[in-house]
């Protein structure tokens, strides 16, 4: 498998660079970034354990005012050929590229690309994963605080896929990458990925898939839906679900854990937005190691309020309730969590240009 890979980014190299060598068009660069900030407070406010009640992406902190990440994306085109260096610096991006330290840590996306024709794209690197409805980009979201979906489903894909353009508003993609969020991975066997996508005025639906081997040789398996209804120009919808087993290599049952999770997003003015997420997650395997097997239901509350473009102020309330106690208060001990839920709120502030 590994020496057909490599015939393959052989084969993909010479046509990247035959492409540039046939086209003589002038390339252009585009820059944009981000720079985002925020304060929590957690009205739990566990202080003996410290706790600070978080069991999703980027907001791990209390009473204290934190930089999110800063952001520079560069994007290069000329004719036929494509290069994406996506950079970040901050505790949301070194959380994103957990796996990695150092210079790589602040590579969100790295990629190259060559479409042949206007229906058919091939990109190798390392790109942002197709699972779910959220992303990394605080500027690119509606809420601040990340749902347990974004949290424990894939980050990032380092591999080679294509897109093609199907027609009437189908769109393809397949591809083969290394184990999930893993920039490099010897020896490591192959995971595919897929997504099959129909975008129409009223509706953007989005079939995805990622399974293989874990770099512990487990079978995992994962499959997501993501819908997308502009239902009015001030209204819209969206929805989250997905699904993920794990087949241990060693002997042990399967172990699964499924969420989903519902955005309704009202825009009464273009300079200021409400955003209601309700997200139900149900880990009773404890795969993720956070939520003791306990089911989740979460409720966000974001206002998006936009007094000039380029910036977005988001005051966020949140509720995260569990069957079981597995959040702190006060004087709790570290053992003994007594709370079965919790409430933050949230202020952020993210430039973009």
């Amino acid at each position: 498998m590994l020496r057909k890979i490599s015939a393959l980014a052989i084969v993909c190299s010479s046509l990247f660079l035959t492409a540039k060598a046939q086209d003589s068009t002038t390339g252009t660069l585009k820059i944009t970034g981000s720079v985002d900030g925020y304060y929590r407070y957690n009205f739990n406010n566990a202080k003996a354990v410290p706790s600070f009640n978080n069991n999703t992406s980027f907001t791990n902190s209390h009473n204290s005012f934190e930089l999110g990440m800063a952001s520079v994306k560069f994007d290069y085109t000329k004719g036929k050929i494509g290069a994406v260096a996506d950079l970040g610096f901050g505790t949301r991006a070194a959380e994103f590229s957990y796996n990695e330290t150092g210079v790589l840590a602040a590579i969100k996306q790295a990629y190259v690309t060559y479409a042949p024709s206007d229906k058919v794209k091939f990109t190798m690197g390392k790109w942002a994963t197709h699972m779910g409805y959220e992303l990394v980009d605080p500027q690119l979201n509606r809420n601040y605080s990340m749902s347990h979906l974004f949290t424990y489903g894939p980050f990032t894909h380092t591999g080679l896929k294509v897109d093609f353009t199907l027609g009437g508003g189908f769109g393809l993609m397949a591809g083969i990458a290394n184990p999930t969020d893993y920039i490099s991975a010897p020896f490591a066997k192959k995971n595919f990925i897929a997504q099959l996508s129909k975008t129409s005025e009223h509706l953007n639906a989005y079939l995805n898939y990622v399974g293989g081997k874990d770099l512990g040789d487990n079978s995992v398996n994962q499959i997501g839906l993501t819908l997308i209804a502009p239902v009015t120009s001030k209204l819209g919808l969206g929805l989250d679900a997905a699904y993920k087993t794990v087949d241990p290599s060693a002997a042990g049952p399967n172990v699964s854990w499924w969420g989903t999770a519902l955005y309704v997003n009202i825009d009464p003015t273009d300079k200021f937005g409400i955003t209601l997420r309700g997200e139900h997650f149900s880990d009773k395997d404890d795969i993720t190691g956070y939520l003791g097997g306990s089911p989740v239901t979460a409720g966000t509350l974001s206002f998006n309020i936009k007094p000039v473009p380029g910036i977005m102020i988001v005051p966020e309330f949140r509720l995260d309730a569990a069957k079981d106690a597995i959040y702190y208060k006060n004087s709790d001990p570290v053992i003994s969590p007594s709370q079965k839920s919790t409430g933050s709120f949230i202020l952020a502030a993210v430039v973009s240009f």
